[in-house]
């Protein structure tokens, strides 16, 4: 349904931090990166926060479901209709229940409501055909971490770390031209939403500013090693988790310490992550919110094998790399290219996830 070329595709992204809906434009033929365009964020306000929260577990069919798809669909309609002369959108919709395995994977939001809104055809449901044929459905973001890697000229095996709700890693060798081949990525642990959790329910506010709270407390010892030795951090990748990944008990702590075990938690689901690279990285990239936590980053610093820094530092914007990801990945499912592989999700073969729906 795309024709050769470069276009320009809008992606966005919904995340498990409930903060928002990022919007970004990519131009892009679905392999290879030529630019960049406008972006745009639109914040859930408390009350719409509160419905995707109550939310959240719930399959298709029930009345919060409902609720939340409407927030969603609400949210994209008023935020995209800022964008103009797009040949394509990306939809990822809200994750409110992930079981591969299970039940499967539910984000909630029409792609269909929003290409009749917006009047251009949309790529939406991306994770289902993945966990259909036996895959994670998720981490999604890594075929166009690979296109990035090249885009920016890497030369060496690279990390792009994202801190979103949950913390997930991309190890690719831009040296290997198909992305399918190229890329080991996984879940490594709790990201952002455990600390956002804890800030909202100590201190009423949505997170801990600059990790301004984490670097007043110390890390508790105790729990950090237990939390170590939870069995998903010895799965062989690929493998996912929602936003009740695993992370320590922190109730009986100063709410100083809680963030900060809190954020060491994460630290140690990223220490642990480079046992199953194939080989070391020459650096981390790091992308997501959580890279403006300076308590969190200087601790995933002081534990990594390799220099970490924020994807800014290689002219990248790591606000909009998630909503960027899926601008990229509609361009492959128009094109009808692979979306995740077996190194990516674990899905038996490379598998092209998403369902056009046309104004």
């Amino acid at each position: 349904m795309l024709k050769g070329g470069m276009h320009r595709i809008l992606g966005t992204m919904s995340g498990t931090s409930l903060d928002g809906v990022d919007a970004a434009v990519l131009v892009t033929d679905g392999v290879e990166i030529a630019g960049f365009g406008d972006t745009a964020f639109r914040p859930y306000s408390d009350d719409e926060r509160d419905v995707l929260r109550a939310a959240l577990g719930a399959w298709p069919g029930s009345a919060l479901a409902e609720a939340a798809g409407e927030v969603v669909e609400l949210a994209h309609a008023q935020l995209c209709a800022g964008f103009s002369d797009i040949a394509l959108m990306g939809f990822h919709g809200q994750t409110l229940a992930h079981e591969p395995g299970g039940r499967g994977t539910h984000q909630t939001g029409s792609g269909q409501v929003l290409a009749h809104a917006l009047g251009w055809p949309v790529v939406s449901n991306f994770r289902s055909a993945d966990v259909r044929l036996g895959g994670q459905g998720a981490p999604l973001a890594p075929f166009y971490h690979h296109a990035l890697a090249r885009f920016i000229k890497a030369t060496e095996p690279l990390v792009f770390l994202n801190l979103g709700g949950v913390a997930n890693v991309t190890w690719v060798d831009p040296a290997i031209p198909k992305p399918e081949h190229a890329c080991l990525a996984f879940d490594c642990g709790p990201g952002n939403a455990p600390m956002d959790d804890a800030m909202a329910a100590r201190r009423g506010a949505r997170r801990d500013d600059g990790g301004a709270l984490a670097a007043r407390g110390t890390p508790e010892t105790g729990l950090l090693e237990a939390f170590s030795r939870h069995e998903f951090f010895r799965r062989i990748p690929p493998k996912s988790l929602d936003r009740a990944a695993p992370a320590p008990d922190v109730r009986a702590l100063s709410d100083a310490d809680a963030l900060a075990t809190l954020a060491a938690a994460t630290a140690t689901g990223v220490a642990l992550a480079f046992e199953h690279f194939p080989r070391p990285p020459a650096r981390m990239l790091v992308c997501g919110g959580g890279r403006h936590n300076k308590t969190l980053m200087a601790m995933i610093a002081a534990v990594s094998d390799c220099p970490v820094a924020p994807v800014e530092e290689a002219g990248l914007d790591g606000d909009m790399i998630e909503a960027q990801a899926f601008a990229y990945l509609a361009a492959r499912v128009a094109r009808g290219l692979p979306t995740s592989a077996p190194g990516t999700t674990g899905v038996a073969a490379p598998v092209g996830g998403g369902e056009l729906n046309t104004p």
